[in-house]
């Protein structure tokens, strides 16, 4: 029997360990306030499409192309920018896509043109899609023993409460000061963002380069191919009614400028609680966590057209659909994490490209029905989607693991992070 070590030895490697938690939990804190930048970001236009459409002479569908084109650009860059990082530190790249972010959000805010407005919108999308891509991945890096579900869900935290905050106060202040304004601010936080990863981050070496094919091989993989239909046909119904609510809200139900501000507060608030809500439920199991949010989507969706004619009924509703996509970025990348667990970094890569795709396609293709049909059949259309995600949720099986040769053995270290 080995002897007990000292009691001051003891003490000495629990100060160790509090340390070495208190330093790792800064660290997915920098990475949630990342998080909650790229979305801020990419979602400003949802609640600003009606006076950008004014400032800069165009329609509300054709404003909505400017969450499109952000959406797009990540979707491709995504993938494609994880092989070009290389053995880069992930502390270094993460420095310089917040930089990215900053200069985007600030040509978004001077720009005189709506030309203008999407080559900044260009800038925010390869932003967004490099931060997407190396978060989820990060988080299981980071995580201290036993708590990676824990620090995915504080992480993608960020995107809900960008909800709560971000898009909420880039509403608010665009009615105050203009909608320039609101750009601006996000270019800022932005910058204060880049500083706190710089110092809460510790070195994070990818160990070698990472081969674009190990993203794309993943796909053949079952439980990754399910899950990535599912987070399609979820983010895109989602987004082709979201990013027309500020309308909807207007027309429908009646709501006011400042109203419609507190009913997207509500919603983030709701969003915050659905996304711990959502992690744990996925941490016990992905398939029925993914089945209950998409049935509850699509519900709420359906029935804002139907029922949400009055403020307080669309404020119910508005706060289901929170409580229910707060869940759906945790719950998914949960499920294609467990799907690929020797390749996290090129599965957040490929589960960000095909988010970010589906919120282009889903803004692009909500933009063609509000033009061509109105504003209510654009929740229809949501909600056919997400009703179609609730199916191909239940037909979604267990995560098995999937066979090594998915990745190649010179990546494997890179992609297991060591």
């Amino acid at each position: 029997m080995f002897p007990l070590p000292p009691a001051g030895c003891v003490d000495h490697m629990h100060k160790i360990d509090e340390r070495h938690g208190v330093r790792a939990w800064s660290a997915l804190a920098a990475l949630a306030l990342a998080t909650f930048t790229v979305v801020t970001s990419e979602m400003l236009p949802v609640g600003l499409l009606t006076p950008i459409a004014g400032a800069l002479d165009v329609t509300e569908g054709a404003a909505g192309l400017s969450l499109t084109v952000t959406g797009l650009v990540a979707a491709v860059s995504a993938p494609l920018l994880v092989p070009l990082f290389g053995a880069t530190d992930r502390r270094a790249v993460l420095a310089a896509l917040m930089a990215v972010l900053a200069l985007g959000n600030a040509l978004a805010a001077w720009s005189p043109s709506f030309a203008v407005l999407v080559v900044a919108r260009v800038l925010v999308g390869l932003g967004v899609g490099g931060v997407w891509s190396l978060a989820g991945g990060l988080a299981a890096r980071l995580a201290p023993p036993g708590a990676v579900g824990p620090a995915t869900s504080l992480v993608f935290s960020g995107v809900a409460v960008a909800s709560v905050l971000g898009v909420p106060t880039g509403t608010h202040l665009g009615e105050v000061v203009g909608w320039r304004a609101s750009f601006a601010l996000a270019g800022g936080l932005a910058l204060a963002v880049l500083v706190a990863l710089v110092f809460a981050l510790p070195r994070l070496p990818a160990g070698g380069r990472l081969r674009l094919g190990d993203t794309f091989r993943l796909v053949g993989h079952p439980p990754v191919r399910a899950g990535l239909v599912v987070v399609v046909l979820l983010v895109v119904g989602h987004f082709a009614a979201y990013t027309y609510v500020r309308p909807v809200l207007e027309e429908v139900s009646g709501a006011t400028p400042g109203t419609i501000a507190a009913l997207l507060l509500a919603y983030g608030v709701a969003g915050v609680v659905g996304n711990f809500a959502g992690g744990a439920g996925a941490a016990r199991s992905p398939r029925a966590t993914l089945l209950v949010v998409s049935g509850v989507l699509a519900a709420a969706m359906a029935l804002v057209p139907l029922v949400g004619t009055s403020v307080p009924v669309a404020s119910v509703l508005l706060v289901v659909w929170g409580l229910a996509y707060g869940a759906v970025s945790v719950s998914t990348q949960t499920w294609l994490l467990n799907a690929a667990p020797h390749a996290h970094e090129p599965a957040s890569a490929l589960f960000s490209g095909v988010f970010n795709g589906a919120i282009a396609l889903g803004a692009f293709g909500g933009g063609l029905v509000v033009d061509g049909l109105g504003l209510t059949a654009v929740m229809w259309l949501g909600a056919c989607c997400v009703g179609l995600a609730a199916t191909s949720s239940r037909r979604l099986g267990r995560p098995v693991v999937g066979p090594s040769r998915l990745i190649s053995r010179r990546s494997k270290s890179v992609i297991d992070g060591k």
